[in-house]
């Protein structure tokens, strides 16, 4: 079991960035595939981005393909999620999520992972 706590959302102007961060408890962090989904108001959780466990691989939503970064550093437990030239349709709760299951496409791109953060904020205004 891994728990995931998100930081780093908050309210942007349009254009501007922001770097969500999330820290993991467990043991196990290193061998599971991390990933980030988001949920606006009304609709449903939609992948963002992924990341192996050794960080050699990811693996991004067409939506945010050359403007989010994925990258974990596995000696501190912590994912982060790079996010420049922000959209307003890029407002939603964020979310962190982890699974041991291994790395597949496009799998790990449904929100079937096992452990889930508590979701962070991000607002981005025109």
């Amino acid at each position: 079991q891994v728990q995931l706590v998100e930081s780093g959302g908050g309210l942007v102007q349009a254009g501007g960035s922001l770097r969500l961060s999330c820290a993991a408890s467990g043991r196990t962090f290193s061998r599971n595939v991390m990933a980030w989904f988001r949920q606006a108001p009304g609709k449903e959780r939609e992948f963002v981005a992924a990341i192996s466990w050794s960080g050699g691989s990811t693996y991004y939503a067409d939506s945010v393909k050359g403007r989010f970064t994925i990258s974990r550093d596995n000696a501190k437990n912590t994912e982060y999620l790079q996010m420049n030239s922000l959209k307003p349709e890029d407002t939603a709760v964020y979310y962190c999520a982890a699974d041991p299951r291994g790395w597949m496409v496009p799998r790990i791109s449904n929100p079937t992972y096992s452990n889930w953060g508590q979701g962070t904020q991000v607002t981005v205004s025109s």
